[in-house]
């Protein structure tokens, strides 16, 4: 990658992205040094101004970002790092630096959740009760949600079909996950399918 380091005084800006929802989770400021560890280890090292060391995002915290792609921005002096995050980004505790009025990533991190419960079970989880009655029941309440939601957008008020939309979705992730598919199979799907 041909960065330009010299355009501000040794050091990029680099954006930080969560890889699955695209949510902007920092930015941090990378030179040369930075850069060539990040590449090497995949994990996300930033250059501290205020340390003025390298700093390997998660050394304390163990929130560490590990790289799943990097892009070069059309001026070759800003970087955009995809990256899949251990835990909470911002040093407050907070999924990422800038805090928006909700998440409107949720439904992604929904489906990580349901993608955690299927490889680590827990036993009173729902969708680990779900899974245990197989396949044709995962499907029947993909169903059962689908019709409940229509009666709901017919003769139900907003709250009702706001409620019934929300099973809807979150039984119809269930199903994708019970048949090894994902939110992104289906955008590219739908991507393609509008083209």
């Amino acid at each position: 990658m041909n960065i330009d380091f010299n355009k501000t005084d040794g050091l990029v800006p680099v954006i930080i992205q969560d890889e699955q929802t695209l949510e902007v989770l920092m930015l941090g400021y990378m030179n040369q040094e930075a850069y060539n560890k990040t590449v090497e280890e995949n994990i996300v090292t930033f250059y501290s101004r205020s340390k003025n060391r390298l700093w390997t995002k998660g050394e304390t915290s163990n929130n560490f970002l590990h790289v799943k792609s990097i892009a070069l921005d059309c001026d070759n002096d800003t970087l955009l790092i995809k990256a899949k995050a251990d835990g909470p980004t911002c040093h407050t505790g907070a999924r990422s630096c800038f805090q928006t009025e909700y998440n409107h990533n949720f439904i992604f991190e929904l489906q990580n959740i349901i993608h955690d419960r299927y490889n680590n079970p827990v036993e009173s989880s729902y969708v680990n009760k779900l899974r245990a009655k197989g396949l044709n029941k995962i499907a029947q309440k993909v169903g059962e949600e689908g019709v409940e939601t229509v009666i709901a957008a017919l003769a139900e008020t907003e709250t009702d079909l706001i409620n019934e939309a929300s099973d809807l979705v979150f039984h119809l992730l269930v199903l994708l996950r019970e048949k090894n598919l994902s939110l992104e199979t289906i955008a590219k799907n739908l991507e393609s399918r509008h083209k």
